[in-house]
């Protein structure tokens, strides 16, 4: 097979719009949570030459400001500030509306966007307990509005063409996965609680989820390795990854769960588990998740990605090393094909917003529908769920429940602080 590599532009340069192409602009653009990511995501939409950017929202002005300064600087647009998303929907009323908040935050912001007649861009994993997604896929149904979730992979050449290859039958009957990340690290220290930097609100910033007092290693970018705020390795990286395995299968969830995970290594200011690996049995094949924060060394080929065991060879699925088949016959030859990724940060959100645009102008569902982010999701969850009580579940995916066990059931939703509300599906 054809090696295939693609150098793509940097930020800076596809974002820079000719004058035409800002005066065809179409759709008024806003974006909630203006940090690195969300710039990310941002510049493809500018980039598009059918996007507007009128509106920005954070509880940050350390993150706003910048922001507001780089659309101006690219695009000449001024636009307006806001604290909060939901006097920005009030005033604005975007036509799309991109969500990069901290993941506690996805589900009231995209609720409330798509209810103000907003299509949305919601950055994965779309919610921090399964039943916030519930009541996203609702919501949007209930609206009729596009609702893409971030999981890029979905577009990526590379993993678009190892699907085909998988989906052909050309590695047998796939009877395991392993997906994986394992990233190297050192066990730190604590980090003392501080004052907010000026200018950051911080009741907002924590919202519906529980308050506790500012710390570094929350933000910015560090709230991932909190459980209040986020679900670790396994809902950060993970989504990606279980993603590729409900894409691959016919199944659309797993019918038994297991995970245990531990701090091993780790003895700083975070919370969530260094060390972690789940089982999850679905009809056909059994899947496994393991990552940890430390120990990637050159022992191993590849610190990231999923291996589909088949009868006719061992399949990996990566992400910045490409797809790679390695034959069980001898003699066969194994197969790779390179990545085709963009700058900066290794992503394809240009093809992924590409197709969210698609489906608004069409009215067809894209290709990361808020259905779809939902159940990928939901197996990230449903693994820390496992975890946080101790012992295996049974899930029962079509009425999205954990029949017979009242314990596990409570962990499906969790208590929003006051004065925000749990949405309901």
């Amino acid at each position: 097979m054809t090696r295939r590599t693609l150098i793509n532009p940097s930020f800076a340069a596809s974002a820079a719009l000719p004058l035409l192409a800002q005066r065809q602009q179409r759709f008024r653009t806003a974006l909630i949570g203006t940090g690195w990511w969300g710039m990310n995501i941002l510049g493809e939409a500018m980039a598009s030459g059918e996007c507007q950017v009128t509106a920005l929202c954070d509880v940050d002005e350390n993150q706003l400001g910048p922001a507001a300064e780089k659309v101006n600087k690219l695009t000449g647009a001024s636009p307006a500030r806001y604290r909060d998303f939901r006097d920005m929907l009030a005033r604005e009323k975007p036509d799309i509306c991109i969500v990069a908040t901290p993941d506690h935050w996805h589900p009231l912001a995209t609720i409330a966007a798509v209810k103000a007649g907003a299509h949305v861009y919601v950055e994965k994993p779309i919610g921090h307990t399964i039943l916030e997604g519930r009541a996203m896929v609702n919501a949007a149904r209930a609206a009729n509005r596009v609702v893409q979730v971030g999981t890029h992979r979905r577009v990526s050449p590379h993993n678009v063409s190892g699907m085909d290859f998988l989906k052909s039958g050309k590695a047998g009957k796939i009877g395991m996965v392993r997906a994986f990340v394992h990233y190297a690290g050192a066990p730190g220290e604590k980090t003392p609680d501080s004052e907010p930097p000026k200018g950051l609100d911080w009741d907002f910033w924590c919202g519906p989820a529980p308050f506790r007092p500012y710390n570094k290693t929350l933000h910015p970018r560090g709230f991932r390795q909190h459980l209040d705020y986020a679900n670790g390795t396994l809902g950060d990286w993970g989504i990606h990854w279980m993603d590729q395995i409900l894409w691959w299968t016919d199944e659309q969830w797993p019918r038994r769960v297991f995970s245990s995970g531990k701090r091993h290594i780790k003895q700083d200011s975070t919370t969530a588990p260094d060390t972690q690996v789940a089982t999850f049995e679905f009809e056909s094949f059994t899947a496994v998740w393991e990552h940890r924060q430390y120990a990637h060394n050159m022992a191993e080929k590849t610190n990231i990605g999923a291996y589909f065991y088949g009868t006719r060879g061992t399949f990996h699925m990566g992400w910045q090393d490409g797809w790679t088949f390695y034959p069980s016959a001898k003699g066969e030859p194994v197969i790779h094909e390179d990545p085709a990724l963009h700058k900066p940060d290794d992503q394809n959100i240009k093809e992924l917003f590409a197709d969210f645009l698609a489906a608004i102008k069409t009215n067809r569902r894209p290709v990361c529908d808020i259905e779809t982010g939902h159940r990928s999701t939901n197996v990230s969850l449903l693994g820390m769920l496992s975890m946080k009580l101790g012992r295996s579940i049974a899930w029962d995916g079509a009425r999205e429940t954990i029949p017979g066990d009242p314990e596990a059931t409570k962990l499906l939703t969790r208590k929003y602080r006051t004065p925000w509300e749990y949405p309901k599906a």
